[in-house]
């Protein structure tokens, strides 16, 4: 079973350069940075950090859509 979580970018207030608006972008599983409403995203740099959850809205691919988006480089679309 897949559980590859995507995102879509809302608000890059203060992260012009890192995320880009309209953008979908993967999130790696971070229970502590849940807790404090924060994702764990693989943004431009193709890198992992953490950036308030309020910047995106969870979205559902279908699993074609997924698997391609896994096989590029930075796991972003």
């Amino acid at each position: 079973m897949d559980t590859t979580s995507y995102v879509l970018c809302i608000d890059n207030t203060g992260y012009p350069a890192a995320l880009e608006l309209r953008k979908v972008y993967l999130v790696l599983a971070d229970e502590e940075a849940a807790r404090h409403d924060l994702l764990r995203v693989i943004d431009e740099s193709g890198e992992d950090y953490l950036y308030p959850a309020s910047m995106f809205v969870p979205i559902d691919l279908p699993e074609r859509a997924s698997r391609e988006l896994r096989s590029k480089p930075g796991h972003s679309s």
